[in-house]
């Protein structure tokens, strides 16, 4: 039963994006990438003949992600195109615990829109998760192409701030969310998120 609920949801959603979704051709592969990537995790981690039972949430992880992946939307540039179709496989990959998924996925974004800011911060995001949340030269380099592209793009200075303060440097992360800070418009969406989490510093 477990196996045809999982199967049923899965075609109702693909049925869904492609009836209503208005999405360009080349965002069907990652998008069915990512249900059956979905499917995948279920078929190594569910159990579906053991009885059920409620549980008491409490992996705070896992809220920070999507936290995170609300804020990027806000942050985000790329509006048309396929590249939001690879961010949202890449989603689907980080919530389903695959961040080398994610990372595959983004870069198969980036060989048809290397320009796309958006696209890179994703990749730098994927890259420091895939790191065990370590900034490694890599994720660097993506936060910084990102930038360059755009440099008036809020993304690359604050996933580059979360990165550095999730890893415990938080003299560089404050820097430059204090400067990010200085130049947001008054009415952006994610200014208070960010005051809030530069006021949340340790030091």
């Amino acid at each position: 039963m477990g196996w045809l609920i999982a199967l049923g949801l899965a075609a109702i959603v693909g049925g869904a994006l492609w009836k209503w979704g208005h999405l360009p051709r080349s965002a069907f592969e990652p998008i069915a990438a990512a249900l059956l990537l979905g499917l995948a995790g279920y078929a190594l981690q569910g159990s579906p003949r053991q009885p059920g039972h409620l549980v008491q949430a409490d992996d705070t992880s896992s809220r920070a992600n999507e936290a995170e992946i609300a804020v990027r939307k806000e942050m985000g540039r790329a509006r048309f195109g396929s590249g939001p179709s690879w961010l949202m496989a890449a989603d689907g990959a980080m919530r389903a615990g695959s961040p080398l998924a994610a990372v595959t996925f983004i870069r198969s974004g980036l060989k048809e829109n290397p320009r796309d800011p958006d696209l890179w911060v994703g990749l730098g995001n994927a890259l420091v998760v895939h790191n065990g949340g370590l900034v490694s030269p890599a994720a660097t380099f993506a936060f910084q192409k990102a930038a360059e592209i755009s440099p008036d793009h809020p993304g690359p200075p604050f996933f580059m701030g979360l990165a550095l303060a999730q890893s415990g440097q938080f003299a560089q992360a404050r820097a430059i969310w204090t400067e990010l800070l200085k130049r947001a418009p008054a009415d952006a969406p994610w200014k208070a998120d960010l005051e809030q989490r530069l006021a949340q510093l340790p030091g």
